[in-house]
């Protein structure tokens, strides 16, 4: 198991924001992580009702994130390539808030394709082996002169 200490510094996410607490497992395609912040008070996606099942395709795109950033290192790279989330599909939502007593989140990506331009992944979120969302998203890696400013 990986530490969020561990992954953390390789994604942009940081502080209340990482949503993820541990990498149970992972290799070249795909990641298994887990969080339990949808129980947290300091959650900066849950609202009066707790933590709208539409926010889960974040946990998704972090876990996307953590296996990019892992993939990555491992493969020698000593510096983390950015990525925007450029879009989600055939998300389904199972559940409206996730249970905040039902136990930890299992959060799942599959990297379905991975160039030097961006990914695109598969991901579902279960608690105690309930989906309650799953969809694809895909990611970009801008250029240097993408992230420049415009005149």
């Amino acid at each position: 198991m990986l530490d969020k200490t561990e992954f953390a510094p390789l994604i942009p996410h940081a502080g209340s924001m990482c949503l993820l607490d541990g990498v149970l497992a992972w290799d070249a395609t795909s990641i298994h992580a887990m969080s339990e912040g949808h129980a947290r008070g300091d959650n900066p996606l849950c609202g009066d009702h707790g933590l709208h099942a539409v926010h889960l395709a974040e946990y998704g795109a972090q876990a996307m994130a953590v296996h990019g950033a892992l993939r990555d290192r491992a493969q020698g790279a000593t510096t983390v390539k950015p990525g925007r989330l450029v879009s989600l599909r055939d998300v389904q939502l199972q559940v409206e808030h996730v249970d905040p007593l039902g136990g930890r989140l299992d959060v799942h990506a599959e990297c379905l394709y991975a160039d030097d331009a961006g990914a695109q992944y598969a991901f579902r979120v279960e608690q105690q082996g309930q989906l309650l969302a799953s969809g694809r998203a895909a990611v970009i890696h801008p250029s240097e002169r993408d992230e420049a400013p415009h005149d």
